[in-house]
């Protein structure tokens, strides 16, 4: 199969679809590889590096798209990128479709396009393709809160989020126990944090209560206790998702003006639309604004902050599901994996995720896959 990894262009990501190791695979089962010379620059990858690997380096997006068969991706796909596309290919990315444009989809119809989105795809164990950069954005999300509460960033509270001897340490307020809300309860904890989980689901809130030998507090989500935490928060996280569709707005705008001045809210489900009224899309170069003195942190492709770990990490999640695509066929590999059937978003020109078609109201079709062999 020939398979394209064109340079990202949209929200100064830096990471690459696949990582020199994951090329290399490929070329070795016997595949073509396009690479756009500089993809791999963001993440500190060399064209050569890639060369050696076996891809072949092409100068610009158009051929990329004009040669491939797959496309693997990262972010979103954009306006030019769909106009790119050819008839019938295979795009593999973060496709976020339930919070993007019906134009958007309209188009990949019309292309007959085969739209596989990361966030989607499931195992025996959740979301494999997610999980590895749900871990990253769980730990940068602790990061991210130091360096806004010191007193030197914008209006920060100036306090340490571990505290010291006789003074307190910052409270870490997250909603949500998935793995985004696991692992930055774990780099809070570590660094000291009060940390304080909310959720609805009481096994979830067992589990990562029995995980940390309740060194946290765990609380059952409702408007009352959302909006206890967040009065109480000297660091707010959002970490709700609802699979393939728009997250909830579960902190409201009059929960934020009760705020502590000077607290840090880290909005990772924005990708998804935010689960915070006050949340907007922002960027790596521009991450943050303040409202009621309450400073937002809103950026959708966090772990482009550290884009060759999460460049390998997508590598080592994505490359089996592209390899099993390139080795077996599109149908083949859909038949013999219920859970890549599960990330298909569009297919054979209809809507083949039912979340997306109820949210646009576009015609719902279920997958009628059919071997090749």
């Amino acid at each position: 199969m020939r398979i394209g990894i064109p340079k990202e262009n949209i929200q100064e990501e830096k990471r690459v679809a696949l990582a020199p190791a994951g090329v290399d695979s490929l070329k070795r089962a016997g595949h073509t590889i396009y690479f756009q010379n500089g993809a791999g620059e963001g993440s500190n990858f060399t064209d050569e590096e890639y060369r050696q690997a076996g891809a072949t380096i092409v100068y610009n997006a158009e051929e990329v798209y004009r040669r491939a068969e797959l496309i693997a991706k990262v972010t979103p796909l954009s306006d030019d990128e769909i106009d790119l596309l050819q008839e019938n290919q295979i795009v593999f990315s973060f496709l976020h479709l339930a919070v993007g444009k019906r134009s958007s989809i309209e188009m990949l119809l019309k292309k007959n396009i085969t739209a596989i989105g990361y966030e989607l795809i499931e195992d025996d164990l959740g979301l494999p393709v997610l999980h590895s950069m749900s871990e990253i954005a769980g730990q940068l999300s602790i990061q991210v809160a130091e360096r806004y509460l010191e007193s030197y960033s914008k209006g920060g509270r100036g306090i340490l989020l571990g505290g010291i001897t006789g003074v307190a340490p910052a409270a870490v307020v997250i909603l949500g126990a998935g793995v985004v809300g696991t692992t930055a309860a774990r780099a809070a904890l570590g660094r000291g944090a009060q940390v304080i989980v909310i959720d609805r689901d009481l096994s979830r809130l067992r589990k990562i209560d029995n995980s940390f030998n309740k060194q946290l507090t765990t609380v059952i989500a409702n408007p009352y206790t959302i909006s206890k935490g967040v009065k109480f928060a000297d660091v707010l996280i959002g970490a709700i998702l609802i699979k393939g569709e728009k997250t909830p707005h579960l902190v409201t705008e009059e929960m934020v003006k009760q705020m502590k001045k000077g607290s840090v809210i880290i909005d990772i489900s924005i990708d998804q639309g935010g689960c915070i009224e006050t949340s907007r899309i922002k960027t790596l170069s521009d991450p943050v604004y303040t409202i009621y003195d309450v400073i937002h942190y809103c950026v959708p492709n966090m772990p482009a902050l550290v884009s060759k770990t999460a460049s390998y990490g997508l590598n080592n999640a994505s490359l089996p599901y592209i390899q099993s695509i390139s080795d077996n066929g599109l149908s083949n590999a859909l038949l013999n994996d219920d859970g890549l059937a599960k990330g298909v978003c569009t297919y054979n020109g209809f809507v083949s995720n039912e979340a997306i078609s109820n949210i646009f109201n576009f015609e719902y079709r279920r997958l009628r896959i059919f071997s090749t062999n």
